[in-house]
């Protein structure tokens, strides 16, 4: 299917005229499909595919990736009846981590997860203190698109 007609945002394949076995392309797209609509990963970033998957789960793959995601760092790799599909990563792609539920977004050819914010603790200068952490809150939320300073 490598000369078939794709799509121009994540390259599904298209029906071609006259095409034979129609069905195979339809549903290689309505997989593909499923799993960019609402994208969900199970976790990552790993290198290594689990041992154990089921169709429709999706993984989001690591760097220096092995075995069967060899090459796809950064992808979304989604398990099918027929194996592994690879989708790469478009700039403003959002997915959730079903793991610990962090959305994650593609931005500037990396993805990005929500950073982890340390809790003011003690001291006897409070104020400094909420000040930084709200300042690190601000950042954290223009940085998911979430807050727009203007």
């Amino acid at each position: 299917m490598t000369d078939m007609p794709k799509t121009a945002r994540f390259s599904l394949p298209l029906l071609a005229t006259a095409q034979a076995q129609k069905e195979v392309t339809h549903n290689e797209a309505l997989t593909l499909l499923d799993a960019l609509v609402h994208a969900a990963i199970e976790g990552g970033p790993i290198a290594a595919p689990p041992s154990s998957a089921a169709p429709g789960q999706c993984w989001l793959v690591g760097a220096g990736a092995t075995g069967a995601w060899a090459g796809r760092d950064d992808m979304l790799a989604i398990r099918s009846e027929g194996g592994w599909r690879f989708v790469p990563p478009r700039p403003g792609l959002r997915l959730i981590r079903l793991s610990d539920g962090a959305w994650m977004r593609y931005h500037a050819g990396n993805w990005v997860a929500p950073a982890a914010i340390a809790s003011p603790a003690g001291g006897v200068t409070i104020d400094s203190e909420a000040r930084s952490v709200i300042a690190a809150l601000i950042l954290l939320l223009e940085a998911q698109g979430l807050l727009i300073l203007g």
